[in-house]
């Protein structure tokens, strides 16, 4: 079983990544022409010392990822990290490892310490919109009702509109990714 260091070094990166898309690409690259990392001299400045190096479980048609990564992507460049990206569908072995609820939800962001071990987990969603996605999938009927089909497209629609065009939400991700990080590489030598 590969370790999370083997994953990461036989990965891509986090741009490769974004580059090959097939799904939700342009929705993506509009994001990360959008968004500007915040100027936050504590977080980027202790990243750039501690260089740590973050690992993305991803899949390119995962609305969550279309929003995500770009933030991501913008903190990396910020910073000077190294982020490379895995197919989450390309080897279960390592989602499995890192499951949300018991479910292999993406994105998934791993930041390795020197060792290349764990540190810290993020993803797949800030909290505070996941709090707003799951009051919205209260509006989906059981999967067995006859308008259950349209009623989640609409749904979905309306989560993939709010989160292309929404600069609070990649805010809102900025913040819980640096809420979740930055304790680590304060704490790393």
């Amino acid at each position: 079983m590969a370790t999370e260091l083997e994953y990461f070094e036989r990965a891509i990166s986090l741009t490769e990544y974004m580059e090959r898309m097939e799904q939700l690409k342009d929705s993506s690259f509009s994001i990360y022409e959008k968004f500007d990392v915040p100027k936050d001299d504590e977080f980027i400045t202790r990243l750039k010392e501690v260089k740590p190096r973050i690992l993305v479980i991803t899949e390119d048609w995962c609305g969550d990822a279309m929003m995500n990564n770009p933030v991501l992507r913008r903190i990396a460049e910020a910073a000077d990290l190294d982020v490379r990206a895995v197919y989450r569908d390309e080897d279960t072995d390592l989602i499995d490892r890192h499951l949300t609820n018991g479910g292999r939800s993406i994105p998934v962001y791993l930041l390795l310490d020197a060792d290349g071990k764990v540190a810290a987990k993020w993803g797949p969603r800030a909290s505070t919109i996941q709090k707003h996605v799951m009051e919205l999938k209260q509006q989906i009927p059981a999967k067995d009702a006859p308008d259950f089909e349209e009623k989640q497209r609409l749904v979905y629609e309306q989560i993939h509109a709010e989160y292309s065009t929404k600069p609070e939400y990649w805010l809102a991700v900025y913040e819980d990714i640096r809420t979740t990080f930055l304790p680590v590489v304060q704490e790393a030598q």
